[in-house]
């Protein structure tokens, strides 16, 4: 019975619409998370199952915490491991969060720093 109400919740619902079109994509998932004191990015190969690149604000070179200028420097960090891992090409999966704020500094900060999508 909770497992029924769980997936009727609205974030569940707007993640699992978000990621399937993403997924349908077969390119590399640049998937976030942010919760209320930091932002996570990772890249994930959904064909492996694996997770190739990650960043967070809680490294130790992002110094501003996760607000929107520190989302924006783990999305310059994401960009500069995966294009040192030589990933260029990947789909921005923004879960359940709308596009706005911290998620959308973290996809410019993507961007600037070079990573495509």
């Amino acid at each position: 019975m909770a497992l029924k109400r769980y997936e009727k919740n609205g974030a569940v619902r707007r993640a699992r619409k978000v990621r399937s079109r993403v997924k349908a994509s077969g390119r590399l998932r640049l998937s976030i998370f942010r919760s209320a004191r930091h932002v996570y990015a990772q890249i994930i190969d959904d064909a492996n199952g694996t997770t190739l690149v990650a960043a967070s604000s809680q490294d130790a070179s992002v110094q501003t915490g996760g607000n929107k200028s520190g989302a924006e420097a783990v999305g310059k960090l994401i960009a500069e491991r995966a294009l040192e891992a030589g990933l260029e090409v990947v789909a921005f999966d923004r879960g359940r969060f709308a596009y706005h704020g911290r998620v959308q500094a973290l996809a410019e900060g993507a961007r600037a720093a070079g990573l495509k999508f």
